[in-house]
């Protein structure tokens, strides 16, 4: 009996073992917070894919950490919520850590960015003085929207005849188009999607109106989490992958915007 019983428990202290190997590590969810309208860092295709720079990045993370990649949607103005909720890992999307940086765990950041004024293509705006008296829009929760709530424009923001604020910039180009506002502020990134798109329909103004990076948000104090993924970022980095992927978007400077490695 005690031969047989202890034949029993050693099935079961191997099954153990082999339920231990298949689960954690192989099993580990990275989930990515993105705004879904936010080309090209993070889109939905016309086949309903979720697609994008950021995306590929953390595709290529997940792929050598042996993680599964969860692309999770979210209303960009609820993104603290969602972080701090747990519903998701990071925010990696075009994500600004300029001025962010006591607010979040950050990675290094790896894109120079710039927030850009977009007319329509036949309008008679050339300079950010010629847009008092003009109907500006941005989106909710932005880096532009902070960029404009800056004292340093606060002259600059009275001047308009109003900032109107929209959840996604998709709707903010729309509206662009149709007459309903006269200008967009927008991550440049963003505003070369829509130029190289519909380069009749619009265009940019040559002075910014602002610089700023991009970084990979985590909740404050998840350095380990952070820190799993930057080494990975680094690898990447220096092997050539990292600009690999960028060059897959070359046509709308992602390329020549990477800071990581530099």
């Amino acid at each position: 009996m005690k031969k047989y019983l202890a034949l029993f428990l050693t099935m079961v202290m191997g099954a153990s073992v082999l339920a231990g190997c298949g689960g954690s590590d192989s099993a580990k969810t990275f989930t990515v917070g993105f705004d879904a309208e936010y080309p090209p860092y993070g889109y939905r295709t016309e086949s309903g894919d979720y697609a994008g720079f950021d995306l590929d990045l953390a595709a290529e993370v997940c792929e050598r950490n042996g993680w599964e990649l969860v692309k999770q949607p979210i209303d960009w103005d609820a993104k603290d919520m969602e972080l701090n909720s747990g519903a998701i890992d990071c925010i990696w999307n075009g994500f600004t850590m300029t001025g962010r940086e006591d607010e979040y765990t950050f990675s290094k950041p790896y894109v120079d960015n710039s927030i850009v004024y977009i007319v329509r293509a036949d309008s008679d705006i050339q300079t950010e003085a010629d847009l008092a008296g003009k109907h500006v829009i941005t989106q909710a929760g932005s880096s532009a929207l902070s960029a404009l709530q800056d004292e340093s424009k606060a002259d600059v923001v009275n001047s308009f005849a109003s900032l109107d604020e929209i959840a996604d910039y998709n709707t903010a180009f729309m509206n662009l188009e149709a007459g309903t506002n006269d200008a967009i502020a927008v991550d440049i990134g963003v505003a070369q999607y829509q130029l190289t798109t519909k380069a009749d329909k619009f265009r940019m103004l040559e002075e910014p109106l602002s610089t700023e990076q991009y970084a990979i948000g985590f909740k404050k104090g998840n350095e380990e989490l952070r820190d799993q993924v930057q080494a990975t970022l680094d690898e990447m980095a220096e092997d050539g992958t990292l600009a690999e992927i960028a060059a897959k978007y070359k046509d709308y400077n992602l390329d020549q915007m990477l800071c990581l490695g530099k």
